[in-house]
């Protein structure tokens, strides 16, 4: 298991960017670099939903609530991956994960949470008006 640790969230008001990151210890670093990486947010009372993948070949796949707005990236100098977010909105408020998978995730299938083996414990983003 692979142990994921998020941070960089936090509040701004609309319109303004965060960049959470995801950080991948060094012991793991093969498996960071052959993995599917994925951002998934949860609001409350609100499934959780999945919001960018950076896929094993380096593709890159957004839900439409954030394309265009936000952007996934991987640094394999510090085994991260990250989210920059522009243009937030209230409605981006939520609990941000990052998830991995040993897996090719084709299509949609991306955007389901139970495709993934390891999650970290989520960093918070409010956006307020």
């Amino acid at each position: 298991q692979v142990r994921l640790v998020e941070s960089g969230g936090g509040s701004v008001q609309a319109g303004g960017s965060l960049t959470p990151s995801c950080l991948v210890p060094e012991t793991s670093r093969y498996v960071f670099s052959v993995s599917t990486m994925a951002w998934f947010r949860q609001a409350p009372g609100k499934e959780r939903e999945g919001v960018a993948v950076f896929g094993r070949d380096g593709s890159r796949t957004y839900s439409d609530s954030v394309k265009g707005r936000f952007t996934i990236s991987k640094d394999n100098a510090k085994n991260t991956l990250n989210l920059q977010m522009d243009s937030l909105k209230p409605e981006d408020t939520a609990m941000y994960y990052c998830a991995l998978t040993r897996l090719s995730l084709l299509g949609d299938i991306w955007s389901a949470p139970e495709r993934y083996n390891d999650w970290g414990q989520g960093t918070q983003v409010t956006v307020s008006l």
